[in-house]
């Protein structure tokens, strides 16, 4: 998979050189290039918004400087990511079907947000007719500085998906969310008493069918707990 993300902070990108993704690059799974948007800004201020529009507080990033910036990257079949929190709820569900993308680019806005006719031009019939695809996406109901923090969430939920990225495939189908309706039931590991509190008996006792039905049912009261 290629990964593209844009961003005027590209070194707040950094973490994506670490951990299982610094690895699956080096090991040629995945493919990840951070683009300073100020690198093509227009003048000598490195400027990428302006006042909006119709007035109201905050700055609005430019189109022309975010044109250039994504059209020598708008290869056949790609998503493009608009991250912003008017979006579409990212949850396990897209970061399963994002997993299968070949290409995809994260625009990662700051200030009020990318003016939208960058959305608009991008989700014309000329760009569907080369099979590419505008996402606008929300990782939640709150506001952050920019979509820098968004886009490494997205990306590490989409790509800890790809066969190879895990040390243990196995993880996968076990974890949080995989079935609807359910949190991943607690977990323990040595000592078998810590500070005072014991781990459940159960998972001493070697009974695997009932150390897997008590996990269902904690897994269950955890949903319940968190309506």
């Amino acid at each position: 998979m290629k990964i593209d993300v844009i961003s005027i902070f590209p070194e707040y990108l950094s973490p994506l050189k670490l951990s299982l993704l610094g690895k699956a690059q080096s090991s040629g799974l995945l493919e990840i290039e951070v683009h300073d948007l100020r690198a093509l800004s227009t003048d000598n201020h490195n400027t990428v918004d302006d006042t909006p529009y119709g007035g109201g507080a905050g700055m609005v990033m430019l189109p022309e400087v975010w044109g250039k910036t994504l059209d020598p990257l708008m290869s056949e079949n790609t998503d493009l990511i608009i991250l912003t929190p008017a979006g579409r709820r990212f949850t396990q569900k897209t970061a399963e079907e994002f997993s299968t993308a070949n290409h995809l680019v994260f625009a990662c806005g700051r200030y009020e947000g990318i003016d939208d006719r960058v959305r608009q031009y991008y989700s014309t019939q000329e760009f569907k007719n080369r099979n590419i695809r505008v996402h606008e996406i929300s990782i939640g109901d709150y506001v952050l500085g920019g979509g820098e923090v968004a886009s490494m969430v997205m990306i590490e939920a989409i790509t800890r998906l790809i066969p190879g990225v895990l040390g243990n495939p196995e993880s996968l189908s076990e974890e949080s969310h995989k079935f609807e309706g359910y949190l991943e039931y607690p977990n323990f590991t040595k000592p078998q008493e810590w500070r005072g509190i014991s781990v459940p008996e159960i998972l001493l006792s070697g009974n695997h069918a009932e150390i897997a039905k008590w996990r269902s049912q904690q897994a269950e009261k955890r949903a319940k707990d968190n309506l």
